[in-house]
């Protein structure tokens, strides 16, 4: 499989074409952002944890049957994906409060919600990633209403199953963020799943176990970071 030009460089990833039309080389960066993009900085390794946890997952989901982009890890920092082309939509779902949500509603840091929450934002790095709701997405155009039903029921599903895997490496999945593309017309799991886009937290401590430690200051940044790869990988 032969690497081409690149087509995209996001914060933590670049996109490449190859030589066939229907499969891209994603190539983990250790570049690290905050606050859409406000605070920045680098985490040694953090792409080799990000690719090679994002592929573990993203296989075991396959077998709870959810459509993912992945096809192989090629190297440490690269896997081979499906061609998709992305909903501009950042799907959230929050199990324990925290983070933005916190601050948004007053809640402490670490209540049981009620009820899963599933959130929308708009993916739009000008814009802030404004959160929207079904209706701004149908009025934009930016899904149809039958992808929409699709989407938040393969979310709910990746949420159980992610709840159930993590728990047995000794991680709380406090909240977590993905997104969709579309591959010959159907909509599939794309992006990663890694400690850049989930809330883990130890089940016995409640020591943050993700980018928070970067975000917050916390230290020990790196080190969490292998931590994690290390439970995944038992």
């Amino acid at each position: 499989m032969e690497k081409l030009e690149m087509l995209y460089e996001g914060k933590a990833k670049k996109v490449f074409r190859t030589d066939d039309p229907k499969l891209y080389i994603v190539d983990y960066k250790d570049d690290a952002t905050a606050f859409n993009g406000e605070k920045k900085g680098t985490i040694a390794a953090k792409g080799v944890v990000n690719n090679t946890m994002s592929a573990i997952i993203f296989e075991m989901l396959e077998t709870k049957g959810i459509p993912t982009h992945l096809v192989k890890l090629l190297s440490d920092r690269e896997t081979l994906v499906k061609a998709v082309t992305i909903l501009p939509l950042e799907v959230i779902i929050r199990n324990v409060a925290a983070g933005s949500f916190s601050k948004r509603y007053g809640v402490e840091e670490g209540r049981p919600l009620a009820k899963t929450v599933l959130e929308f934002s708009y993916k739009d790095d000008a814009l802030g990633d404004p959160l929207i709701n079904d209706d701004h997405i149908l009025a934009l155009e930016l899904a149809t209403e039958e992808q929409l039903v699709i989407v938040k029921k393969y979310t709910y599903a990746i949420n159980a199953a992610l709840q159930e895997f993590f728990l047995d490496k000794g991680l709380k999945l406090i909240d977590f963020k993905i997104e969709f593309g579309l591959c010959d017309g159907e909509i599939i799991l794309a992006d990663e799943i890694s400690p850049d886009t989930c809330r883990l937290w130890d089940v016995k401590t409640n020591e943050k176990m993700d980018k928070d430690r970067f975000r917050r200051d916390l230290g020990n940044v790196e080190s969490t970071y292998q931590e994690v790869l290390a439970r995944i990988k038992n």
